[in-house]
């Protein structure tokens, strides 16, 4: 599914460049949990210059205390980043939405 979620971000003209985020890379985009780091799936950039994270869960990971965490830190590195940079988790279907309706919600300006 994270396949998936890979070309809904493909077919969205407001992205720029996208990438996979390979954990525990010495170079990835990471977030501190309270036990060790977070490596979202995606980071990007948006062709207005805005940044982008996603996670993509499953329906089997999507309602786990994990993801909750991650959630609440993604939100919290949103808000520092001062409306220059996207937190998404995305799930294969939310209240009626699929992934690329989702991901389209949350870039739209």
């Amino acid at each position: 599914e994270e396949f998936q979620c890979a070309q809904a971000l493909d077919s969205l003209p407001e992205v720029k460049f996208w990438l996979r985020n390979v954990a525990r890379h010495p170079r990835a985009f990471r977030l501190p949990t309270a036990t060790d780091n977070f490596y979202p799936d995606f980071v990007g950039e948006l062709k207005d210059g805005r940044f982008f994270v996603i996670e993509y869960k499953g329906d089997l990971t999507a309602g786990t205390e994990d993801t909750d965490e991650k959630r609440t830190i993604g939100a919290l590195w949103e808000k520092a980043a001062a409306k220059k940079g996207l937190f998404l988790v995305v799930e294969r279907e939310v209240a009626g939405k699929d992934m690329r309706a989702q991901l389209a919600a949350k870039f739209s300006p």
